[in-house]
């Protein structure tokens, strides 16, 4: 019983093929997984995905490289939307700084606008997170986010940091990463946090773990990040599955 927490199925790069993959991942074992949908396209697509499909759930938001696009009417969409019993978290939110496209006063705003509606409207949030972590923090503890908790997404800093976050109510998700053989921090992380506080994600299309690295990645391949867990932590594969399984129902809010 797999959890994938973080799947773009929504992406066009499965537009030939969607059935196929999300039947590859049944026979994997996975059970459940979140859709993520950042824009309006892929909101929509997420939408007309849970309802399809009766495993699939959603999280939308917007992402932090399309800040300078988000409008309040967009914001007043989520809103609405987030009323839909499938769907299970706002994100993915955050910051990055590797591409220029929103400044970043705008991308901090729009970040501090989503956590507020998350508050509003008692769902997690999926943090996205790249070259910030100091700057997401900060607001992450400004914003009291730990009243809702949530995910950091395919979490690659250190072991202090996911400490911290874990003071604030968050798990910390793991991808393809933690399976490359010079991912130093994903594996330090999967070693020293407890299971209790970790879960499991591919974001497909994206990341394909360790042999498909380069590869366009699929919701199946989450095994392999399980499996590379329980072979850091030393435990079997199973408690693996079992406890990131619990994890992902208790935070979604899924019976």
């Amino acid at each position: 019983m797999l959890f994938d927490t973080h799947v773009h199925l929504n992406d066009e790069q499965y537009d030939q093929d969607l059935k196929e993959v999300i039947q590859n991942a049944l026979n994997t074992g996975v059970e459940k997984m979140v859709v993520v949908g950042f824009d309006r396209p892929t909101i929509t697509k997420a939408m007309a995905l849970i309802e399809e499909y009766d495993f699939l759930y959603a999280s939308i938001g917007w992402h932090p490289v399309d800040a300078i696009d988000m409008t309040e009417n967009d914001l007043q969409w989520i809103e609405e939307l987030s009323s839909h019993p499938k769907v299970v978290a706002l994100g993915e939110m955050g910051l990055d700084y590797h591409w220029d496209k929103s400044p970043k006063d705008i991308q901090k705003e729009v970040f501090r606008k989503q956590i507020r509606l998350a508050k509003k409207v008692n769902l997690p949030i999926i943090i996205h997170n790249r070259e910030a972590t100091q700057d997401i923090v900060e607001i992450l503890k400004e914003e009291k986010a730990s009243e809702v908790g949530g995910i950091m997404h395919c979490f690659s800093g250190s072991v202090d940091t996911a400490k911290e976050c874990i003071n604030m109510n968050f798990f910390i998700s793991l991808g393809g990463p933690v399976t490359f053989k010079n991912a130093k921090k994903p594996k330090e992380v999967a070693k020293e946090i407890p299971l209790n506080h970790l879960l499991i994600e591919t974001d497909c299309p994206y990341l394909a773990p360790h042999p498909y690295r380069g590869k366009r990645n699929e919701p199946a391949y989450v095994k392999l990040v399980a499996e590379q867990i329980a072979e850091i932590k030393e435990i079997t594969y199973e408690e693996v599955v079992a406890q990131t399984y619990q994890n992902a129902k208790r935070l979604f809010g899924i019976n």
